[in-house]
């Protein structure tokens, strides 16, 4: 059978990341100098503060841990938290070192172009033995966990997926590559009208 070529549109729609310093900090200064900020520690123990550019909410919890959110790519995620540590600093936060900066998860989008037999295609890809879970009762959707790079995706009929729990941009694209390889093998790639 012709392999079908396929140039997915990936887009990178949410990148959460951490940042961590050696020492806590004193939220109610931290309101104190940013009145904007959101704080309600009767309902949530973090601070939330949000940057215009990078368009992003970073949470600021009196551990000193700062968990960041919003952003499109790993470099605007370490901008945000670098820039939310220059403006405490500017108002005079004491704050020692710097962050120490890790992504934890970036979520993608991909459209395919085309459409997808789920349900053939649950089948093609278990008997490949690949971790597969396909209720369409609960989710229309199927949900399949790949094991290198390690992520999740959740497929739909209509040729799009979401792409979950990858740790770098790059893991992001590879994985792309190895779902469209896997679907196409399977032979479930279904051309919609006009193409």
């Amino acid at each position: 059978m012709e392999k079908t070529l396929l140039k997915p549109e990936i887009t990178i729609q949410n990148v959460v990341a951490t940042g961590s310093l050696k020492h806590g900090f004193d939220l109610e200064a931290i309101v104190k100098a940013f009145p904007d900020v959101n704080y309600r520690p009767q309902v949530f123990p973090g601070l939330v503060f949000r940057l215009k550019r990078p368009k992003t909410a970073t949470l600021i919890f009196t551990t000193g841990k700062m968990v960041c959110t919003g952003a499109k790519s790993e470099r605007e995620a370490r901008r945000a938290i670098r820039k939310v540590v220059r403006e405490l600093k500017r108002e005079g936060i004491i704050i020692i070192g710097k962050p120490e900066i890790k992504t934890q998860n970036i979520v993608a989008s991909i459209d395919l172009g085309m459409s997808i037999d789920v349900e053939e295609g649950i089948f093609a890809v278990s008997c490949l033995g690949k971790q597969v879970m396909y209720e369409p009762d609960q989710f229309p959707g199927a949900i399949y966990r790949m094991e290198d790079p390690r992520c999740v995706f959740l497929i739909f009929g209509n040729g799009k997926l979401v792409c979950v729990g990858a740790t770098r941009e790059a893991d992001v694209y590879k994985a792309v590559e190895n779902i469209v390889t896997i679907l196409d093998d399977a032979e479930v790639l279904i051309r919609k009208e006009g193409q």
